[in-house]
């Protein structure tokens, strides 16, 4: 009999811990799992509206930890999950067997980027919550401000960087380009504070739900007293017979009221006078990226533009755009193409990319042909794929690349304050990865940038990616209020308008071409004059209240 119970105390003891065990990882799974929803919001889910609940979890986490003092809530695995899953297209550069590089480095240098760029993520998040325990221990309203802030101040010291790609604010692009127009006040920061704020008032709420409940059990004793004929209880306040959240009322209001405004800016007239029209032609010349280094890609890349470029300079274009790398050759050796000797035939001027040259280095770059041939600017990418376009602390970690990989390592990123003066004025350039970074583009269009024109090369990823850079370009052209034209090698080519709509967009893995007319346009949004001036704000309003109560609370002791 006593073995019995001793079994049955000892089951019982270890369901028990086993319990504890589930109930300790369960914040870490919340985490995880709220991260990975934020994920689930760009493509190729593209379920933008989990963005106003996703960081939902982990706020209340952190506060609860803050209050309790209990340890820090494990939110390096929401950045985990977040940045993992958005950034999962990263893994389609595998197998670079057509670089040269084995199967497995191959998958090394994959799962290495992925990874990397992952726990990079995680540690931005980490460091977000640690500051918020750390000084979230403060009135609700306070603390929203002071999230909100970091938050922005963390994203734009990251974007500061090489290593840039995901902020809060591409999750609502291309479908809630509604919420997307605030980035005209202050740039994609604008759309991140609001989506932190959202979600930290309805976490404030949720972790206030306590109040909410006492209140009404306290407007519910004093009526059952009032019908009784007995004076109600005290409470030291006056509460409503029904208590209102205040926190997601206010979350309410403020997603209503940022949807209004972005609404009044998206519905802004788009004046479009003949004399600023500029009918732009794109080819999409569809050549895998395994092949375009071949002598049979080259071949197909001289065959498919050049026909291309033939085509629209019929259709009465004034200008033809090729995709990045569309001829992988240098400069010198353009003037002999097939594709330059159409442009001296028919006079349309084209926009051509290959490789710039700078001494020993090379640079990707853009290059006008004038409607005689000629090369009359040329623009360079300044912004570079870290491993994938150059060695970062090549000091350190050249000698491993090398032995893993024939990576080049003597391509060179163009000057940071480049002007693009074409024959139809000056243009806002932008070459693949530079989409991510808003400052390229604010500073271009403050210089006096007429259209956009975004030239890139997605062809080694799966097709999310390409749809994630269409959505970074709908961004820009929002902040910029300006038409744009985007040439890929195998999509998504498309043309926007200043509202981020898109007049037309190319298939997936399609040879393409396609003319549309875009409008120059020399207006300058809030973002352009001042760019973001919202996040310093942030910061010191935030930093300025805490610093007074903190103040405030010595004197007192």
């Amino acid at each position: 009999m006593q073995k019995k119970q001793s079994k049955k105390q000892g089951e019982l003891a270890l369901q028990g811990r086993q319990g504890e065990r589930f109930i300790s990882l369960l914040p870490w799974f919340i985490v995880l799992a709220s991260g990975i929803l934020m994920g689930l919001t760009v493509a190729p889910v593209g379920a933008w509206f989990l963005a106003w609940i996703a960081l939902v979890p982990l706020w209340v986490l952190v506060v609860t930890s803050a209050k309790g003092k209990n340890q820090s809530p494990p939110a390096f695995f929401w950045g985990i999950g977040f940045h993992g899953v958005a950034l999962f297209w990263i893994t389609g550069i595998h197998p670079m067997t057509w670089l040269g590089v084995p199967w497995w480095p191959s998958l090394a240098i994959t799962l290495f980027c992925w990874g990397f760029i992952s726990v990079l993520g995680g540690i931005f998040v980490a460091i977000w919550a640690a500051v918020m325990v750390r000084l979230g221990s403060q009135k609700p309203w306070l603390r929203v401000l002071i999230g909100t802030a970091v938050w922005c101040g963390l994203e734009s010291l990251w974007s500061a960087g090489p290593l840039w790609w995901s902020s809060l604010a591409y999750t609502q692009s291309p479908h809630n380009l509604v919420i997307v127009h605030l980035g005209q006040l202050s740039g994609p920061n604008t759309v991140t504070a609001a989506i932190v704020a959202v979600n930290g008032l309805i976490a404030e709420g949720w972790t206030n739900r306590r109040d909410a409940e006492s209140a009404e059990r306290i407007s519910s004793v004093s009526c059952q007293l009032l019908q009784r004929g007995e004076p109600p209880q005290r409470t030291g306040f006056s509460a409503p017979l029904r208590f209102v959240n205040k926190y997601w009322v206010s979350a309410t209001g403020l997603l209503i009221t940022l949807h209004l405004i972005g609404f009044i800016l998206y519905s802004r007239p788009i004046a479009q006078p003949p004399e600023a029209a500029l009918k732009v032609g794109i080819i999409q010349g569809n050549i895998p990226n395994r092949l375009l280094r071949s002598s049979e890609g080259f071949r197909r890349a001289q065959e498919n533009y050049t026909n291309g470029y033939l085509t629209l300079a019929d259709q009465g274009v004034d200008a033809v755009f090729t995709p990045e790398g569309a001829l992988p050759i240098f400069q010198r050796n353009l003037m002999q193409t097939a594709l330059v000797a159409a442009v001296k035939e028919k006079g349309v001027v084209a926009w051509i990319g290959a490789f710039g040259e700078r001494g020993e280095s090379y640079t990707i770059s853009l290059f006008t042909f004038n409607s005689k041939g000629e090369i009359v600017s040329r623009y360079d990418k300044s912004k570079l794929v870290p491993l994938g376009e150059y060695i970062p602390f090549e000091g350190i970690l050249g000698g491993i690349v090398q032995r893993l990989s024939p990576l080049e390592a003597h391509q060179v990123p163009g000057s940071a304050n480049q002007i693009f003066d074409t024959p139809f004025g000056r243009a806002i350039a932008s070459i693949c990865y530079e989409s991510a970074f808003p400052e390229q583009f604010r500073r271009q269009a403050a210089a006096g940038g007429q259209f956009i024109l975004s030239s890139s090369n997605d062809a080694h990823y799966t097709a999310s990616m390409p749809f994630q850079h269409h959505a970074q370009d709908i961004m820009r052209a929002i902040e910029t209020d300006r038409w744009s034209a985007r040439a890929t090698n195998t999509g998504y080519s498309a043309f926007l308008d200043p509202h981020g709509r898109t007049l037309w967009i190319s298939g997936y893995n399609t040879y393409e071409t396609h003319a549309e007319t875009i409008y120059r346009r020399q207006t300058q949004t809030l973002y352009v004059r001042w760019g973001d001036w919202l996040t310093p704000l942030l910061l010191i309003s935030s930093g300025g209240v805490w610093l007074a109560i903190k103040l405030s609370n010595t004197k007192k002791i």
